[in-house]
């Protein structure tokens, strides 16, 4: 059986919201001109470091938008500024930059796991070496000055992306969510604010950033984390054992069944099979070790993603049969090379 960490800790998020002296918020710039200064700006702090590479907003097709998108790289509401907004990507697609989004800045870095120290240090190195070159819109009391009051303070957002499928099943996410509520914490969707649970994904974060400390935060993020992952593991077990034994069983075998053997397969579908592969997975009713694969295989077969892998723009019916003959050969691998 995989590890419970590994099916459900997914991925780890440090985000830091920064703002430049002497300039409006991006909400407020004047004009065009004065957004590409910002640009220019913070481009010229980061092009000595790792491989960042410049991607103008107002410059890449919607076939690159839209897939920076799904890789999380960016957010929608960058793209709806595009004449303002400007983005910094690594080569390793972990660390990006956005620019002019809700503020001047806002920094991210990405990592597989709960690493949440990791990538705190990734990204808060980034931001010493921008800090070299640019002032930041700083108060002693309030601490870095943002857009959103919610971003006061350390401008800090840690998030961990769960696999709750059990907690889900049985019914008692509605309390979970209360109780993070409680302790200043957040739950969200998969794409961030307003966005929906899909393939039983949640991310996990803090609301407060005034007040408390960056390592105050990642404490208690990562603290919650983890007995959200006990609790998942304990209702994982009711899944197995209870009367719902079955039913969850029937369910995993299905979706694996489907999912090698369909000839057409949409983006949606694929969700929520893999969701179920995942938690067949975990309870140990598929032969597959490395369930983190299949995230990954969900995000490479997301619309925009096997696109850029066909090398062409295929039509969604092209994509249809695309995905479901690729899904098809790497679940059975998976199977095959436990």
């Amino acid at each position: 059986m995989s590890s419970i960490s590994e099916g459900t800790l997914v991925s780890t998020r440090i985000r830091l919201a920064r703002n430049l002296e002497g300039y409006p918020f991006p909400s407020h710039l004047k004009d065009e001109k004065q957004a590409k200064e910002i640009i220019r700006l913070v481009s010229s702090g980061l092009n000595r470091l790792d491989d960042f590479r410049l991607y103008y907003m107002d410059g890449v097709t919607e076939w690159e938008a839209d897939a920076l998108i799904e890789n999380h790289m960016i957010s929608p509401a960058l793209i709806e500024k595009k004449h303002y907004a400007a983005a910094l990507i690594n080569g390793d697609r972990n660390l990006s930059v956005m620019i002019n989004e809700e503020d001047h800045l806002r920094e991210q870095c990405i990592i597989k796991g709960l690493c949440l120290r990791r990538a705190y240090d990734k990204i808060s190195d980034i931001d010493s070496k921008i800090g070299r070159t640019i002032k930041f819109a700083y108060d002693e009391q309030l601490g870095y000055l943002t857009a959103c009051p919610t971003n006061l303070g350390t401008g800090l957002r840690a998030s961990v992306m769960l696999f709750l499928p059990a907690i889900t099943l049985n019914d008692n996410m509605r309390e979970v969510v209360r109780s993070i509520s409680r302790l200043g914490l957040t739950v969200r969707g998969v794409y961030g604010e307003g966005s929906g649970a899909e393939g039983y994904m949640y991310q996990v974060s803090n609301e407060v950033t005034l007040g408390v400390t960056e390592e105050e935060i990642i404490s208690q993020v990562d603290e919650v984390a983890r007995k959200i992952c006990t609790l998942e593991e304990a209702e994982r077990m009711r899944l197995k054992t209870g009367s719902a034994r079955m039913g969850v069983m029937d369910k995993c075998m299905r979706a694996y069944g489907i999912a090698t053997n369909c000839v057409v397969l949409s983006s949606e579908e694929l969700i929520s099979l893999a969701a179920d592969i995942k938690l067949g997975a975990c309870l140990g009713y598929l032969p597959i070790e490395h369930v983190s694969s299949i995230d990954d295989l969900v995000s490479r077969m997301q619309p925009h993603n096997i696109n850029q892998s066909a090398g062409r723009q295929l039509s969604a019916d092209e994509r249809d049969v695309y995905r479901a003959d690729y899904v098809s050969n790497h679940i059975k691998k998976l199977a095959e090379h436990k």
